[in-house]
């Protein structure tokens, strides 16, 4: 039991606030490749974000450090700093890519932890790659990787969003 849940239910949670995060996270990348900061999108996505990473460190273990739970601290980490970017310095200066480069590296770390997950909960993707040391495990983990690394690029160069109102005020906009 964690938290009153069968393991199986609570794992069936974290699956959902994962998966939430991912999707949100996708929607507040493309909003930063359009220069725009959709405040909604963007609190739904660090909160589940965060969540996941909490809930991830909630599941019983067998007392060594996993790399999930070193993926959750980087990413906690990474997510306090993208916080006090965003809600502290409200994203002037330098904090408005710290920001980027602090958010959407939580947001590859969610995406790579569910590649590894598939990989091994799917049997048509287990059979590819077993140990997740095959060529199909790591081109899909690479092509992830320069994914994230262009969209960071773009993001950064970008993502301006005290130069254009948050999508919300643009669609209540006559």
């Amino acid at each position: 039991m964690i938290i009153g849940m069968s393991i199986a239910a609570f794992t069936t949670l974290h699956v959902i606030i994962s998966l939430v995060g991912i999707a949100s996270g996708i929607v507040v990348l493309a909003a930063m490749l359009n220069g725009r900061a959709p405040s909604g999108w963007t609190a739904l996505f660090l909160a589940t974000t965060i969540l996941t990473s909490v809930t991830g460190f909630m599941f019983p273990f067998g007392g060594a450090v996993t790399p999930g739970q070193v993926i959750g601290a980087l990413s906690l980490i990474l997510l306090a700093v993208a916080l006090f970017a965003l809600y502290a310095q409200h994203l002037t200066g330098a904090w408005r890519w710290i920001y980027v480069l602090t958010a959407l590296p939580a947001l590859y770390f969610n995406c790579l932890v569910a590649i590894v997950q598939s990989f091994q909960k799917f049997a048509w993707l287990h059979a590819l790659a077993p140990t997740q040391s095959e060529p199909p495990f790591q081109v899909v983990q690479l092509v992830m990787l320069a994914i994230f690394v262009v969209a960071a690029i773009f993001a950064v160069r970008r993502f301006h969003p005290e130069r254009r109102p948050s999508v919300a005020f643009e669609a209540s906009m006559p």
